[in-house]
């Protein structure tokens, strides 16, 4: 089929992008330092030494020739525009960030953002150490859990020795609160 009857636009592409953790409406986007300071490290790394990268490669096969059939000028382009995607996302997430220092917090004897919580599983006696973090900092291989999520909401407020009760994907558990740390 002739390329002037297909469409294609960026709209076409980021529709089926996947889509960034979403914050619930009417909250803020609350960051630990480190994760912060993430965000900040990708966004230079791509502004500064992938972009460019690419978009020399784009413009050395774009004076090829022929781009219709240049596999480095598409795949260049392609690329171009996911980089342009994550650039757009890391400067909102972090122009709405609302970084939190955990060390500063004032009281340490109850769960709260930044917190790091050893927890025990009623049922089974398991222990597990967890850090309330921010949606865009999660990774639950490291202990690090949203601030949005059901067992981080159930331990908000809750003291050592408190025990919390949320609806997980295999039905109702029960934690007990053994130690919180602010670091």
């Amino acid at each position: 089929m002739n390329k002037a009857f297909t469409k294609e636009s960026e709209d076409d592409e980021e529709e089926g992008a996947p889509s960034a953790p979403a914050l619930p409406a009417g909250t803020r986007n609350y960051m630990t330092r480190r994760g912060f300071d993430t965000l900040k490290h990708e966004l230079d790394q791509l502004l500064k030494v992938e972009r460019p990268n690419v978009v020399q490669i784009v413009s050395w096969a774009a004076s090829n020739g022929d781009r219709s059939e240049n596999g480095d000028y598409i795949y260049g382009k392609k690329r171009l525009r996911e980089i342009d995607r994550r650039i757009r996302f890391l400067i909102k997430r972090l122009e709405s960030a609302v970084v939190v220092d955990p060390a500063e917090q004032e009281h340490t004897d109850q769960v709260f953002f930044g917190a790091t919580v050893t927890i025990s599983d009623v049922q089974d006696g398991a222990e597990q150490t967890v850090q309330i973090v921010g949606v865009d900092e999660t990774d639950a291989s490291a202990g690090r859990i949203s601030w949005i999520a059901p067992v981080s909401r159930a331990l908000l407020k809750a003291r050592e020795g408190d025990c919390v009760r949320f609806m997980s994907p295999a039905g109702w558990r029960e934690l007990e609160v053994v130690e919180i740390r602010y670091v």
